[in-house]
């Protein structure tokens, strides 16, 4: 089964919208971190269909619950006629900054079409495609804070013992700090945040962060390398286990990326397109 027969089973899906609400979400996370996105809900036939928009993470004018923008969505379209039909509609006041966040918006409008048209259909996600479900295990994802501590791992397993970690990693952990992290056992995956283009501060602190979590955690994959010869010297060992996720927005960026990778984390609102997704 290819990509396009799998968009070709959810294409011809009915859907009826009547109407389109924005719900501001808001939480506080770690550290104060604070994070403001905003629900679409697309409404017909008695039942609503959500999707998130997680183009803006903070309240600038342009977040869709400060804008409310009357968008001609309503109407009886299939799958597919309402998703060439949002691609004529400009859904942002001026150009965001970041040409990504318009993927983001996107995808926020077309999954919550596709969550109506199925809620409408009385079907589910599996059924449609043909697909048998498969167990799926989450991951808690965080970091460890400027002061980087194991607290807040601690606090999580003693609430959900049995929860799993993707950590973002940060030059000022210590040896000491990844020998406890580690005896958790506790630890999927670490994330080295090193496709953002950031510029590389001090190069040797890097490095030795490296080293610690490759001896450290010698089963975790390594998400997200940076791009730079001494670190990809240290990984040509350890390439079964190196993933990517922030260059990953097409199926194209799965063989394209900087290192050989077995495993990628794919994001839907990166792809931003239900037609490129399936």
């Amino acid at each position: 089964m290819n990509d396009e027969s799998l968009w070709s089973r959810l294409a011809g899906l009915a859907l009826i919208v009547e109407g389109c609400e924005y719900d501001r979400l808001h939480a506080v996370l770690a550290y104060e971190f604070e994070r403001i996105t905003t629900h679409v809900r697309l409404v017909g036939a008695g039942v609503d269909g959500l999707g998130e928009d997680v183009s803006v993470f903070r309240e600038d004018g342009t977040a869709l619950h400060e804008t409310r923008p009357a968008l001609r969505l309503e109407g009886e379209w299939t799958l597919a006629g309402f998703c060439k039909h949002l691609a004529t509609l400009e859904l942002w006041p001026q150009p965001p900054e970041w040409a990504g966040a318009l993927r983001f918006r996107q995808w926020a409008f077309e999954s919550a079409a596709l969550d109506l048209a199925l809620r409408q259909a009385g079907r589910s996600l599996h059924d449609v495609l043909g697909l048998t479900p498969q167990p799926v295990r989450f991951v808690n994802s965080l970091g460890l804070g400027k002061e980087p501590s194991i607290e807040p791992v601690r606090r999580r397993l003693a609430r959900s013992p049995g929860v799993r970690f993707k950590l973002d990693a940060e030059a000022t952990w210590g040896p000491a700090l990844v020998e406890e992290v580690a005896a958790t056992g506790a630890v999927d995956t670490i994330d080295f945040k090193g496709q953002y283009g950031l510029e590389v501060k001090d190069p040797a602190a890097l490095g030795a962060l490296y080293d610690q979590v490759l001896a450290g955690f010698p089963e975790a994959y390594l998400e997200d390398p940076h791009d730079l010869p001494e670190l990809e010297q240290r990984l040509r060992d350890h390439l079964e286990r190196v993933s990517y996720d922030a260059p990953i927005r097409d199926a194209e960026d799965i063989g394209a990326t900087p290192l050989a990778a077995r495993v990628v984390n794919v994001k839907p609102s990166r792809i931003g397109s239900l037609r490129r997704r399936f």
